[in-house]
């Protein structure tokens, strides 16, 4: 038998961000000398340690070893009951190695941030943010959302006013704001306005947001009537001077000169109507003689009826057109910290209709906590992915981007967001997104 082992306390209490520890004793029950490793195995083993760490011992010789647990004030390590177990490995009996079990129980922390992106938007009746709310705490909470605007000037609606966030998540809350006064014509008005965040156990946070309303006219409208307007009278008035007049000319020279062609026709006409006249009413005369001359009887005149055509009636053509369905959707990411800068994790989207083509024209690129790493746009066409944007996460904080060539995403090929995330350890996972905006063809 190689060694016996003996915790002090089996069961321990620790907070995060703090130590505390317990003490192993270990006896060689072995024949010979024999050195003993001590190390901590289970899930405290990344934040404990022992001194020290290798004892050597005489056969029936005891020693006592130093155990610190020092768990990290993270959201990776979540409260609660933490097994663990001190391994005693004997280098001269292996067979004899020991483990004795524990647990640690660590105690709850809250902590949650907020933040509105973008901080200030610009419309002229409505402007959309967004309320990201993160869990730091290694509990999970419930956080209720109250946007308040000392001014009473806006209206607000949320997606939602609650959310339940596990520990290191995050959460992204639409919230669009209206003015309940509109002008039309102005300088632009500044609305500030103040969102609360109130989570379980934690002090009620505050973070602020602007919309700036514009006029509802657009700054190019007026500009553009008067030079419609000054090109109006200048065509008036060219029609009045230069135009009218000369066309009433040409109109009147042409209409004599028809005229006159009209009466010289009428008269040759005229003339040679007298002219058939007089030769239809002499071989009438020697026609009625000639019957008469053999006894018969001249015939009378017989109308014919008159004749009628049928019309054709018109037929009407009508064109229809159809335009692309308008659309737009969000993907978030959620990556772990990865060392391996050429790691990615991906984060799909494939079009619910898959016979659809999908056009983005815009897409805005929002990363609120500032994380680092770097952050790809790709296309997935089968399984060959080709890579359409790369931009580092640190370079960035809202960025928008409007394509003059759209992407073009046939059916059956996927939008995937890839994410490597280079975080320091004490800021957690990456979590930005990005929105799209185009058609559905």
């Amino acid at each position: 038998m190689g060694a016996t082992a003996t915790l002090s306390e089996a069961g321990l209490v620790a907070e995060p961000g703090q130590e505390t520890s317990c003490t192993v004793t270990i006896r060689n029950a072995g024949q010979v000398v024999d050195q003993f490793a001590i190390d901590v195995v289970g899930d405290a083993s990344g934040w404990a340690t022992a001194e020290p760490a290798t004892v050597n011992l005489m056969p029936g010789e005891t020693g006592t070893v130093t155990v610190r647990f020092a768990p990290p004030r993270s959201s990776d390590v979540p409260a609660g009951t933490i097994p663990f177990g001190v391994r005693v490995f004997s280098s001269e009996d292996p067979a004899g190695s020991v483990v004795e079990e524990g647990t640690v129980e660590l105690g709850a922390f809250t902590e949650v941030t907020a933040e509105i992106v973008p901080a200030k938007v610009e419309g002229s009746s409505k402007a959309d943010f967004e309320v990201a709310v993160d869990n730091r705490g290694n509990r999970p909470v419930a956080v209720e959302l109250s946007p308040l605007d000392p001014e009473d000037e806006l209206d607000f609606r949320l997606e939602r006013d609650r959310a339940d966030l596990a520990p290191g998540t995050a959460a992204f809350i639409r919230m669009r704001t209206r003015p309940r006064k509109r002008f039309l014509r102005g300088q632009p008005v500044r609305h500030r306005f103040q969102v609360f965040v109130v989570a379980d156990g934690a002090e009620p946070l505050k973070t602020e947001g602007t919309m700036v309303q514009r006029q509802l006219l657009p700054k190019w409208l007026l500009p553009a009537l008067a030079a419609l307007l000054i090109l109006l009278l200048a065509l008036v008035t060219l029609w009045f001077t230069v135009l009218r007049p000369a066309v009433k000319s040409a109109a009147r020279e042409a209409a004599e000169e028809q005229n006159q062609e009209i009466v010289k026709a009428a008269q040759d006409a005229g003339a040679g109507a007298d002219q058939a006249k007089k030769n239809a009413d002499q071989a009438k005369q020697n026609s009625e003689e000639a019957m008469k001359a053999v006894g018969l009887t001249p015939p009378g005149d017989n109308p014919a009826p008159p004749g009628s055509g049928p019309g054709t009636p018109p037929t009407r053509v009508s064109n229809a057109a159809a335009d692309g369905t308008p659309t737009d959707f969000r993907v978030a990411a959620d990556a772990r910290i990865d060392s391996n800068l050429n790691r990615f994790a991906e984060f799909p989207y494939t079009l619910p209709d898959a016979s659809k083509t999908l056009v983005i024209t815009d897409l805005i690129l929002q990363n609120p906590r500032g994380d680092t790493g770097t952050l790809r746009l790709l296309r997935d066409a089968g399984g060959t992915k080709t890579v359409l944007l790369e931009v580092g996460l640190s370079n960035f904080r809202d960025l928008d981007h409007h394509w003059l060539q759209a992407w073009r995403f046939q059916p059956g090929e996927k939008i995937v967001l890839a994410v490597s995330c280079q975080n320091p350890g004490d800021r957690g996972r990456c979590t930005p997104s990005v929105s799209f905006s185009g058609r559905v063809e």
